[in-house]
């Protein structure tokens, strides 16, 4: 939005454009308007938290409301409320409002701590240049266009534009670790007409306005230009890119003072944008939740229906809806309303079946759950001080149920801490071993160089070894050793956001060639002879990983013009004159093979009428603000072509400690491992080798460009390629079948192999007709094989192989593991996203929802946490569900002894407190500490963690076990009860017992039995076990004297009054709760008892027949082949 057209008139190109600001430095109005509309920008007023202290309770209460459990026990408690029920409001209304209040609480607690955070941020203390005066503020009052100063080692409170720094070369040093996590120094640039001034009154006289983009949440991206007026009315424009652009929540390092201009505040900066609006992720159990409750609905509501009915069958019968004693009942005139009343009446009396406090508990059981991950010391790091981080408890069981594991390859399967091997220059090798290397920094003397094959030319070699040195976007941390001589020089720490280049400048160095730092756009290189060369700086074309390479042009000392170029070799190669490439492109293929990273290297000399032109274009494309990165890239496509290609590098990225073990472990799980990475085909499928995705044995299936073949065929050779393979598979899948019962060797596995344009073919056929039955072959395919190895991906791609995926027949659950930026989309779209903190920065782990240190803890947070967390919380969910019907069957049978008058059998208070208090915590603890699996064992026998893939534990199946349980228990409490209490006089005294005696001897064996129950199935003792089991059984015995002990004042019937006491003075009572506690669990003693001595014969079975097996495998072993069959 332009105001006045003061700024428009110098923006070719972007007619109509809308979505841009103008911002007026320091308020001040351009030269030739006296005023200007001052826009509205939102304030800088940051605000995080979720309610306000009027809008709490209704907001509160409304989210909670929205969950289907907790609405429909608010309409059973309005119905108890306006209908005249059984039961007194109070039983459904205390267990909702403690649920509600504990939700709320807990909601408000962490809203509490947010807007603590907000103030103190809020009311921080700034420095603002107004009227060239320094002036003192809050940082909530700051406001779009203000010019802010930041001393060193305070964080920015807005996004602000770099005007100038006390540093002359106009740079400064951030941090940015709370954005995005990446510790290492950032360099930002001032604007070049700006970077000069030093002093508050020169910045406070600047007269420029800024144009650039609307607020949006991606960090790495901006797009802005500014206008700068001199004593003309003819500004000069600047393009502004994210190098200018300094983020709140970044920390200024290593300069002691900057000036910026505000251009985003508030709840507009990048910073606040990344917080809003994460996607919600469910698990597997939440799903087998909805599906149990809608059964267990289905319970009570059959319930209410066949009780209703009997009571007005029964009611037909003459007289007996009519005792002797009473007066005649007048028949109700409006019928159908009364059997709507009475229907209600039965659902309210029967509700308690549905489990509201379980969702409470779950809730519970995963927040304090998450804990145990990040408490666990073999995932903590010492050098980094670092242990794993949960951003999401929500997903803890899902980790239990993995069936894909989606890994990236460089920086999660390997170091990304690369080493400098060896270079070709015009197809001569030169290989370089130095073992002084260091993670920050790089100390060498000179060293020799090993000659193989011969030697390049002296101009030649110098000329690859200034690309390196010239063409990388390294900086020097000049800090790090203040105190050193001047030989530090040849000892220095280099900074850069990715490792490759910085093992490049080092390779250079171990060849007489150092980059010793750029001083106002001009770089400085130490030659072999200790002489320092300078060369003008004139652009920087960017890396991005659609172009997959990145260029400088620079100014020689002798005036020649040079656009040097590295990067990937599909993207090099093309683009250079192709004679003399082929040796080249063999040693490139040799080390990629070895399983090294390749790079390449070419450079084109430039006329000055032809640099003069592209200076021209890069301008026009770097101030254009609609669609710059489209502009810009198609600039770059035109510079970066007929080059002359120099050499190639080699640089090594060791195998991470216990990767080849780690997915060694996830293969014996049971768990399928797909490597996606953006490196070439060969140095990945090293990679899979080393780290054991691929066997020696195994067969490769490649989809690739090489084997698709010529252009115009593609699809063709594509589609007979997947049928090929298809029945390939199919063929070995029928062979192991037939050979399985004659042979355990013959097992055949298979691996695929497919690129980024197969890929694409795949997915974006030309003729849509093919694209079904292409996707369902290649599905079918991988499917089939034991690992699949996609290389050469782009970001987008790996979301759309996750996808695909995920979405396939059976929903399997994904899991995705990444550590760079490339790698969050595949992340956000698999089921559980796991970022590693690594050293391409921490945008993966940021949007994880678990980060990890390295890709070694994954093989722990699986198969023991998540083996564990899947257990507890199956167990869970089936015991709620089990102890509530247990609770609810007494009550419906109960019906049928007292002509279906809608009689609770037990008194309100068990009613209210059996889900809150009684049955609670036991099962919480449980769901918290128990290991039916010890975790040594878990953390050694992988295929444990097959039984329970498929969500096994929350099945049809065991749901109809554990049903079938409660309804035998149920069965036997009440029919129990009633034999025995058919002999009303059981007292010693012959004194009669009672309905409510009755219903206290049934809610007494029911709270001993449940509880009982699931001491019996805890392996994993503790004293908080010991404490909440037999605590709650005390506290339940202690409540039932306390409640029967005393009047309550507040009570009109006092029918509970000294009932407990007075049942266990009868021997009888004591007997038939012992004795049916016993035959309650009998069965479920049976049938476990069956199971540990089935899995007992099975494991001794499985022992001897390895040990049987274990001196003919060394020989049966020797036939295979140690080369891998390629297809």
């Amino acid at each position: 939005m332009c105001l006045h057209g003061t700024p428009c008139r110098w923006c070719s190109g972007d007619d109509g454009r809308v979505d841009s600001r103008t911002v007026y430095v320091g308020h001040r109005s351009p030269p030739g308007s006296d005023t200007h509309i001052v826009q509205k920008f939102c304030s800088n007023r940051i605000v995080s938290s979720k309610y306000t202290l009027w809008n709490f309770l209704p907001k509160n209460l409304f989210e909670q409301f929205r969950r289907i459990a907790n609405f429909y026990f608010l309409i059973i408690f309005l119905v108890q409320v306006i209908v005249d029920t059984p039961t007194s409001p109070v039983t459904s209304g205390l267990p909702l409002f403690f649920v509600i209040t504990v939700t709320a609480v807990k909601q408000g607690y962490e809203d509490w701590l947010r807007h603590k955070a907000d103030k103190e941020v809020n009311e921080s203390t700034v420095y603002v240049v107004e009227n060239k005066k320094l002036v003192e503020k809050e940082c909530q009052v700051i406001k779009v266009g203000d010019i802010v100063q930041v001393t060193e080692d305070l964080v920015f409170p807005c996004d602000l534009i770099l005007l100038s720094t006390s540093r002359e070369e106009g740079v400064c040093y951030v941090t940015t670790a709370s954005l995005d996590g990446e510790s290492n120094h950032k360099t930002y640039y001032a604007v070049s007409d700006t970077m000069k001034l030093s002093t508050d009154e020169e910045v406070g006289a600047v007269n420029a306005t800024i144009e650039c983009e609307q607020p949006q949440s991606d960090l790495y991206k901006f797009v802005g230009r500014m206008h700068i007026y001199g004593d003309t009315h003819e500004p000069v424009a600047r393009s502004l890119g994210p190098e200018n652009l300094l983020l709140k929540g970044a920390t200024l390092k290593n300069t002691k003072k900057i000036y910026g201009v505000a251009v985003y505040t508030g709840m507009e900066t990048k910073m606040a944008l990344n917080y809003q609006g994460k996607s919600q992720k469910r698990s597997v159990v939440e799903k087998s939740i909805n599906s149990f409750l809608l059964v267990y609905l289905f319970l009570l509501l059959s319930k209410a229906v066949v009780c209703t009915t009997l009571k007005y069958v029964w009611q037909t019968k003459f007289f007996l809806d009519e005792v002797w004693y009473n007066r005649p009942v007048k028949k109700d005139t409006n019928q159908f309303l009364h059997m709507f009343t009475d229907f209600l009446s039965f659902m309210v009396l029967f509700n308690f079946i549905i489990p509201v406090s379980m969702y409470v508990t779950v809730e519970m059981q995963k927040f304090f759950g998450s804990f145990f991950i990040s408490w666990d010391e073999e995932m903590y790091d010492e050098k980094i001080q670092e242990g794993a981080l949960v951003n999401t408890s929500d997903l803890n069981e899902e980790l239990g149920q993995v069936e894909y594991v989606f890994t990236d390859k460089t920086g999660t399967l390997t170091e990304n801490n690369m080493e400098f091997i060896e270079c070709c220059i015009d197809g001569y090798r030169y290989s370089h071993k130095d073992p002084f290397t260091e993670v920050d920094g790089f100390c060498s003397t000179d060293g020799p160089i090993t000659k193989l094959y011969g030697r390049a030319e002296k101009e030649r070699e110098e000329l690859f070894l200034r690309a390196l040195c010239l063409c990388h976007t390294v900086e020097i941390n000049e800090e790090d050793q203040p105190d050193r001589p001047t030989k530090k020089d040849n000892c220095r720490t280099y900074i850069s956001s990715s490792p490759d280049e910085i093992a490049l400048v080092k390779g250079a160095e171990k060849y007489g060639f150092s980059f010793i730092g750029r001083e106002n756009n001009y770089l400085k290189i130490q030659n072999r002879s200790n002489e320092t060369e300078w060369y003008q700086l004139l652009h920087i074309l960017n890396f991005d990983p659609v172009r997959r390479r990145m260029s400088v042009i620079v100014k020689m000392q002798s005036g020649s013009i040079v656009l040097i170029c590295k990067g990937a070799d599909s993207s090099i190669i093309p683009r250079v004159k192709q004679d003399q490439v082929e040796e080249i492109k063999r040693h490139v293929e040799r080390n990629a093979l070895d399983g090294y990273r390749t790079l390449c290297v070419a450079y084109r000399e430039l006329e000055q009428d032809e640099y003069n032109v592209m200076d021209s274009q890069l301008n026009e494309a770097k101030l254009s603000l609609h669609e710059r990165d489209r502009k810009m890239s198609e600039v770059y496509d035109t510079i970066e072509t007929d080059m002359q290609l120099i050499g190639a590098t080699a640089v090594e990225d060791k195998l991470q400690e216990q990767a080849a073990e780690t997915i060694e472990a996830l293969h014996e799980a049971g768990i399928k491992v797909w490597v996606l990475t953006g490196d070439k085909m060969e140095t990945a499928k090293s990679t899979c080798y080393a780290s054991r995705l691929f066997q020696n044995d195994t067969e490769l299936l490649e989809l690739t460009t090489k084997t698709t073949g010529d252009v115009d065929r593609k699809e063709e050779r594509l589609h007979e390629l997947l049928r090929e393979f298809h029945k390939t598979l199919m063929q070995g899948i029928t062979n192991h079948r037939q050979g399985s019962r004659k042979s355990w060797m013959s097992v055949k596995e298979y691996g695929l192999i497919i690129d980024g344009s197969t890929l694409s073919l795949i997915l974006n056929p030309q003729d849509d007709r093919q694209s079904t039955q292409h996707k369902m072959l290649f599905l079918q395919i991988c499917q089939k094989c034991t690992a699949v190895l996609c290389c050469r991906m782009a970001p987008l791609q790996k979301a759309q192989i996750v996808r695909m995926v995920k979405n396939t027949k059976g929903r399997p659950i994904t899991l995705s593991v990444g550590d760079g930026a490339n790698d969050v989309s595949m992340i956000l779209e698999a089921h559980v996203g796991i970022g590693i903190k690594g050293k391409e920065g921490r945008q993966a782990a940021r949007n994880s929802d678990y980060a990890i240190l390295k890709f070694k803890h994954l093989r722990k947070l699986i198969l023991v946490h998540g083996h564990l967390f899947y257990v507890r919380i199956a167990h869970l969910v089936q015991y709620f569900f089990y102890k509530n019907l247990c609770f609810i069957l007494p009550q419906f049978l109960y019906q049928f002894f007292c002509g279906f008058s809608q009689q609770p059998l037990y008194d309100a208070a068990y009613l209210t407190m059996y889900n809150i208090c009684f049955t609670s915590l036991p099962i919480l603890a449980y769901s918290l500490l128990e290991q039916r699996t010890s975790i040594e064992r878990l953390s050694t026998e992988f295929k444990l963690y097959k039984n329970i893939s498929n969500n096994a534990l929350l099945q049809w199946k065991p749901f109809l076990y554990w049903t079938s349980l409660g309804l035998y228990e149920g069965l036997v409490f009440f029919f129990g009860a009633y034999s025995v209490i058919r002999n009303s006089a059981l007292g010693d005294n012959g004194q009669v017992f009672g309905n409510w005696t009755f219903g206290t001897l049934i809610f007494t064996i029911l709270v001993f039995t449940v509880t009982v129950k699931l001491a019996l199935d805890t392996r994993y003792w503790t004293w908080l076990n010991h404490l909440v089991i037999w605590g709650s059984l005390a506290f339940y015995v202690f409540f039932s004297f306390f409640w029967g002990g005393i009047i309550w004042p507040f009570i009109k019937q006092q029918r509970m009054y000294f009932v407990f006491a007075h049942m266990l003075t009868s021997v009888s009572v004591w007997l038939t709760i012992i004795l049916l506690i016993f035959v309650s669990l009998l069965p479920d003693i049976l049938v476990t008892v069956f199971k540990n001595s089935r899995e007992a014969q099975h494991q001794k079975v499985q022992k001897d027949s390895v040990s049987s097996r274990s001196s003919a495998r060394p020989l049966l072993l020797r036939t295979f082949s140690d080369e891998s069959n390629v297809v």
